[in-house]
This record gives C-alpha cells, sequence and structure tokens, in this order.
C-alpha cells in the first residue's frame, strides 16, 4: 500500500509538470522579468522582510491560500500545507488540535490547553472553539516555529500560526467570490471597503458555506442524514485616522455553525493492519445514538462566536504607544456516535463486534474571554530598537459533558494571567544584528464542578460523589526569554541562530468527572529550543532558499492520556520530551510564466519517561486483556504500556508540500493558468502508546485549478479539485471500544467566479 501511494503521489505531479501546470504565484497587467515578491511579516510585532527574521517563519497568502479552501474546507485545510505544521480534530469544524515541530496536544475536550497559539488580528484566541473561527478575506498567514513567549501571550512553547486580515481603505475597494462543486457545496465570499469620511474608513467582509448531507445512516434506513454544514460569518472593520499620529481600528465580527460534528466509523481496521477494511464506506455509517431518547441524532453541532476587538495606535514622534482590547464569546454543542456503529439489546452489532455503545454530547456554554495588551516601541531608525509592553487575559466559560449511561455533568473554568515584556534589537555593524526578549507571565487556573448556584445546572450522575471533589486552583510564575543573532554573509543571504526559553503554564483536565473519575492537574512544562538557520535569495532573485535545524527539550512534558481500557482523559508529565529536525521553504521562479514552491520538514521526536505507562486500547476478558489492537510497546504489568522513546502523539516525522503554477497569456487582457498543490505526510503516531493499528503512513492529498483570468475587467473564472486521487486518509481514532476511525474529506470538483473591483 505504501509504494501504490508513493507512486501515485509521483505519477500525479509528474502529470503536473507534462501537463504544464505551474505558474507564478501572483499576475500582473504588464509583462516583466520575473523577480522574486518581497515578503513582509510581522513576527516580531514590527515590520520586516521575512528574509531579515532570526525566526523560522513561513507564510500563505494569495493564490495558494485561497485554493485550500475553495471546496469549502475550514481551518484544519492548514495542515501540512506548511513544513513542521500540523492539524486535525475529532470535533468536526469546531475545536482545532495544531502541532508545530510535533508540539500540540491531542486533547478533544473543549477546555483543553494547546501550546500552539492562534493570533488573529493581533487577538490570541484561547480556547479551542476560538481557534477554529473561519478564515476569509485575509491578508497572509505566518507561522512561527518555535517558543515565541517573550512577545506574544499565551502558551506559546510550540509556536504561533498569526492570521492578519484585509483593512480598511479609503480608495473603494472589494471583492466577490463565488464556488459551486460537489455535495452540493456552495461558497460565497465577498468584501467591500472604502472611505465613509475623509478620517474614517470601513470594510465588511462576509462568508457563506454550505454543504448537503451526503452521508446514508444504513442503521435507520435514512438516506443523506450526515455530513453537511451551514456556516455564515462576517467581520466589520472601522479605521478612524483624524491625525498622521493617531488611529482607532474597531473590528466586529461573529460566526453560525450548524452541521455535522466529526464521523467516527467503527472497526475500519482489521487487528494486525492500519489499512481500512471493508467495513469502510466514505458514504454510508450505521448509527443508533440515541442520547435524549427522542431518536436518531446523527451527530448534529451547532455553534454561535461574537467577538470584538479595538486597536489604538499613537506616534510620540520617536515612541508608538499601542493598545489592543478584545472579547471573544461563544456557546454550542456537539454531539457524537463515538462507537462508530450500532450496538442492540438483543446482543447484535456492527458493523463488527461493538462490546457497548458510547454516545456523548459536549456544550460549551457562556465562554467569555476578556484581552488587554499594551505596548511602548520605539521608532526611529537607529542602531537600536526596542519595545516593552504589558499583557492581561481573563476567560471563564463552562463545559457539560452528557453521556449516554452516566448521564450529564458541568464543570467551570477560570483563567486569568497577566504578563509584561520587552525585546531589544541592536544593529551592532551592516552585517550584525542581535535581539534579547524576557518575559514574566503569571497564570492562575481554577475548576469548580457541579455549583448548584449556577443558572440551568444539571446533574444525573452520582450527585453525592460529584460534590465530594474540592475546588481546584493552581498558579504558576515564570520568566521566558530568548537570544539570536542575524548575520548577513552577502545582499542576498543571511545566516540566524536562536535560542528561546518559554513555559506553559499548569494545567486542569476536569472531563474525566463526567465518568465519575477525578479531575486531573499537570505541572507546568518548560521547553528550551535551540534553532540555526539560513535564508537567501539566489540567481538573481528568481529562487527563494530558507532553511533551519532545531533542537528542543521539553521538561515535565505535559500530555493527554486518551482512552485506553477506561475511555479517561487524565493529564500526565514526563520526565522530558526531546525532539530534532529541519525545515526547508523554497520558491522557484522558473521562468516567466513557471512557478514552483516546495517545502519539507524532518521531525524527530521522543518522549523521555521509563517509569511512565498507560492505558492502551480496549480489554475484555475474551482475550485475556491484551486489548483489540496490536500494541507494540513493552507491557511490564501485562496490560499497561510503557511509552518511554515514543514519539510524540499526531507528530508527523515528516511533511512535503509542494505547489507549481503555469500561465499562457490570452490576448492583452489575460492569461490562461493552470495551479497544483501537493502535500505529504510521513508516519505518524495517533496515540501516547504504539499500536500497528494506530500508525498512520505516506498521507497525501492534492488539489488542481484551472482557469481563466481577465486583467482588464478584473474577474476569473476556474475550475477547481480538493483531493482530486480521492484519497482516504486516517486522521485520527478511538481506541477504547472498537478500532474505530476518523478519515479526511472526500473529493470535491466545482466552479468558482471572481470578481474584483479597484
Amino acid at each position: 500500500m505504501r509504494t501504490h501511494k508513493i507512486a501515485t503521489l509521483a505519477l500525479a505531479v509528474s502529470a503536473a509538470f507534462s501537463s504544464s501546470v505551474l505558474a507564478q504565484e501572483a499576475a500582473t497587467t504588464e509583462k516583466k522579468e520575473a523577480s522574486l515578491e518581497q515578503i513582509t511579516v510581522t513576527a516580531q510585532k514590527r515590520t520586516q522582510s521575512i528574509q531579515e527574521v532570526p525566526i523560522s517563519v513561513a507564510t500563505l497568502s494569495g493564490e495558494k491560500f485561497e485554493s485550500l479552501f475553495s471546496g469549502g474546507e475550514d481551518i484544519l485545510a492548514l495542515a501540512v500545507r506548511v513544513p513542521g505544521l500540523y492539524a486535525e480534530s475529532s470535533n468536526g469544524r469546531v475545536a482545532p488540535r495544531f502541532y508545530i515541530r510535533g508540539l500540540g496536544n491531542t486533547d478533544f475536550d473543549l477546555a483543553a490547553s494547546q501550546p500552539v497559539s492562534i493570533i488573529m488580528d493581533e487577538v490570541v484566541m484561547e480556547n479551542v472553539v476560538l481557534k477554529s473561527f473561519p478564515l476569509f478575506d485575509v491578508q497572509q498567514v505566518e507561522v512561527l516555529r518555535g517558543p515565541q513567549g517573550t512577545l506574544f501571550g499565551r502558551n506559546t512553547t510550540a509556536g504561533i500560526i498569526k492570521f492578519d486580515t484585509v483593512k480598511p481603505t479609503q480608495d473603494v475597494e472589494g471583492y466577490a467570490k463565488a464556488g459551486f462543486g460537489s455535495y452540493g457545496t456552495m461558497n460565497f465570499e465577498g468584501a467591500i471597503s472604502g472611505g465613509l469620511t475623509d478620517e474614517l474608513s470601513a470594510r465588511l467582509s462576509l462568508l457563506s458555506q454550505e454543504r448537503d448531507d451526503y452521508i446514508d445512516n444504513a442503521f435507520t434506513g435514512e438516506n443523506d442524514a450526515i455530513g453537511g454544514y451551514d456556516e455564515k460569518a462576517y467581520r466589520l472593520q472601522l479605521l478612524w485616522e483624524p491625525s498622521a499620529d493617531f488611529s482607532a481600528l474597531l473590528n466586529v465580527h461573529g460566526r453560525e455553525l450548524e452541521g455535522t460534528a466529526s464521523i467516527f466509523r467503527a472497526n475500519v481496521f482489521t487487528k494486525g493492519s492500519n489499512e481500512l477494511n471493508a467495513n469502510y464506506d466514505r458514504e454510508t455509517v450505521y448509527y443508533d445514538g440515541d442520547l435524549q431518547g427522542d431518536g436518531i441524532d446523527n451527530n448534529p453541532q451547532e455553534y454561535d462566536g461574537f467577538g470584538a476587538s479595538l486597536k489604538l495606535e499613537y506616534d510620540m514622534d520617536e515612541v508608538t504607544f499601542t493598545s489592543i482590547s478584545a472579547i471573544e464569546t461563544a456557546d454550542g454543542s456537539s454531539l457524537g456516535d463515538v462507537d462508530g456503529g450500532f450496538n442492540l439489546a438483543d446482543g447484535t452489532s456492527g458493523p463488527g463486534f461493538i462490546p457497548f455503545s458510547a454516545v456523548t454530547q459536549d456544550n460549551l456554554d457562556d465562554l467569555e474571554q476578556y484581552t488587554q495588551e499594551f505596548r511602548f516601541a520605539s521608532n526611529t531608525t537607529d542602531a537600536l530598537n526596542w519595545q516593552l509592553g504589558a499583557f492581561y487575559y481573563d476567560a471563564s466559560f463552562n463545559v457539560t459533558s452528557i453521556d449516554g449511561f452516566f448521564g450529564a455533568t458541568t464543570v467551570f473554568h477560570e483563567n486569568q494571567t497577566w504578563a509584561v515584556f520587552g525585546q531589544t534589537s541592536y544593529q551592532v555593524n551592516e552585517k550584525l544584528n542581535v535581539t534579547g526578549g524576557i518575559r514574566y507571565t503569571h497564570d492562575s487556573k481554577s475548576l469548580v464542578v457541579g455549583d448548584q448556584n449556577v443558572d440551568g445546572f444539571a446533574l444525573v450522575i452520582g450527585a453525592a460523589e460529584i460534590q465530594d471533589y474540592d475546588d481546584i486552583d493552581v498558579d504558576d510564575g515564570q520568566t521566558s526569554f530568548e537570544l539570536s543573532a542575524n548575520y548577513r554573509v552577502t545582499d542576498d543571504m543571511s545566516v540566524f541562530a536562536r535560542y528561546a526559553n518559554g513555559f506553559r503554564a499548569q494545567t486542569i483536565q476536569g472531563r474525566d468527572v463526567a465518568f465519575e473519575g477525578s479531575p486531573s492537574v499537570a505541572d507546568a512544562e518548560t521547553i528550551n529550543s535551540f534553532e540555526l538557520g539560513i535564508k537567501s535569495d539566489l540567481f538573481d532573485d528568481s529562487l527563494r532558499l530558507n532553511a533551519a535545524a532545531f533542537y528542543y527539550t521539553v521538561d515535565d512534558m505535559q500530555f493527554s492520556a486518551i482512552g485506553g481500557g477506561n475511555n479517561f482523559t487524565a493529564l500526565v508529565n514526563a520526565d522530558k520530551g526531546e525532539a530534532y529536525g529541519f525545515e526547508v521553504d523554497a520558491q522557484w521562479l522558473a521562468t516567466d510564466e513557471l512557478t514552483f514552491t516546495a517545502g519539507y520538514s524532518y521531525n524527530h521526536t521522543e518522549i523521555k519517561d521509563d517509569s511512565l505507562t498507560v492505558s492502551p486500547c480496549g480489554t475484555s476478558a475474551a482475550d485475556g486483556f491484551t486489548g483489540n489492537c496490536t500494541v507494540t510497546d513493552p507491557r511490564p504489568d501485562g496490560f499497561a504500556a510503557s511509552i518511554d522513546g515514543n514519539p510524540f502523539p499526531q507528530a508527523p516525522e515528516s511533511i512535503f508540500n509542494f505547489t507549481a503554477r503555469y500561465t499562457i497569456p490570452m490576448g492583452d487582457d489575460g492569461e490562461f493558468f493552470v495551479f497544483t498543490d501537493w502535500a505529504f505526510q510521513g508516519e505518524t503516531n495517533i496515540f501516547l502508546y504504539e499500536a500497528v493499528e494506530f500508525t498512520t503512513d505516506d498521507n497525501f492529498e492534492g488539489g488542481l485549478r484551472i482557469g481563466y483570468e481577465n486583467f482588464a475587467h478584473n474577474y476569473t473564472v476556474a475550475l477547481f479539485g480538493r483531493n482530486i486521487t480521492d484519497e482516504d486518509n486516517v486522521k485520527g481514532a478511538i481506541d477504547f471500544n472498537n478500532l474505530t476511525g476518523i478519515v479526511n474529506e472526500p473529493r470535491v470538483w466545482g466552479v468558482e467566479f471572481k470578481y474584483t473591483y479597484y
């Protein structure tokens, strides 16, 4: 199977080349000699060339970004599209889990802490639901690899994914885009921007994504019962510029999602193999989930969100003051037939053997997140540049977990963080620049179980036992710091070195309370990261080649032990985690009409704790408690698996991505183009323990876009395809009940129209 997949990928890429499906990423109305676009980033909270920042950073924008979402994809489409970046979810279109250089968190709970920060328009999105806000009218995405704690404020031991949307303009401009595809997919997106007065400008951006249900529930005989979604989102920005020294930017945004949670598929692996078997049918499931006793539920999901931010900037000659105030709110619920099949009272089940039914619902209620940042930054051309700031974060929410056997419980979370930070950069001479940063962060969290005073609280299971739990309060404060240097070897090449230290505060996990277990707490983890890199623009600015090698260790590394025979979700600390590897990002303008981009990362991760064990896949007395999967780890007590030496969960060992674009002029006003993109994911272990069934390898997906762009009338029409080889890639699994799998989205073909107004 592995050879077959690699061969398929090679043939597909070869076909792309032979068909000349390649070209420049940005077309212009005038013919000119090809040269690399000068990309600027704000990775250090000031605008700089990507080639001068002493950080391993990659960007996505323009056609390369838009193509990923042409089939109605959500934020998970970014997975494997940047070297070192991965993402997955067992919560449908909400609660994505991100990983950078192997660091992430596999916990599916709505209160999970994650070491990858999502920053949208300079506001941290901490809760996993906030991280899933739809992407539209985006100017640029920056992926900052490695700890970024000295400038960014929340759990940045792994790195940051930073989204910047298009801002209001005085000139009237905008665009409208409509796409229609397989499974009744309809995507509409647009924006309009312009001046309302000489001092006030506005931009309104809208998004609508829809897909029909296309998966049959063979248990009930209902066709097209599940798999669709309806997502609406908006963003209104008002920019007030009363003078050249002051600006105020108000950003108001919201979303409404009604759709399907993740599709769980029972027994799609055969014990001893990680290949999908005959039980797998992309368009068929067998769901009997009836949580409320009012009929089969078919995995519904609904979420609403609203947020607003206000950014104030005041230029005081040599110093700029910035204030960013923001609030984010969200509510919603997801229900999942987690066993992926049916189990009847007469003992029959399917597909395959399912020992018991498992259906759960998670409700997120009253999520409120408030953040405030103040920042002073130098604004001169002096050799010394600096910035100082303070950050405050306050969040509260409650999670109600409902289970068909145990009932319902509610846990209440609160989290406060404050930090002060500073960074200084000094231009030693024309070639050498050094940067140092420091940050002190104090973080406190609390968990309250079953507060009877809260309106709407519901408790069905063991109330007396639940009330015995004491409230949990944890807090910690630590200093993070970094030191880096960038040396310009020539005008077109620089090398950099960076050391960064960071920490992720203590974490509380209350999900096991829903299953009559105790809450768990993980101690803070600390990371020390080292990297060396090179950035270069070569061959008369026709080839950009950036690379970085890294090594990091994490002390008291936090992990989530999920599933196993008891199906618990418990936090654990490993003595240490270690990783090393490298990333390469390349762009080549082969001709004026032909452009390639490529990226590759290798990442070796290893858990180091010779005493840490976890419960592996579900067991029964009938099989001698050996489990329903093939565990390859040592089992000192005959059951629990030793995870010493294992890779981090959901950490691809390698990632390869590739894009290419070719254009053919069509008269004086337009061009025909063909664009293709491919992403490859190497060996990935799904859980903390290693098992044959729960290891994936050689997953890949490809996209294709063929169209015509008219420069005189500013319109584009294109045919598009996502997952064009219709790969069935396993993205996740459930291990406690049967060999349940979660698989990627199907192939989608469609057509898209876009009109841009300048």
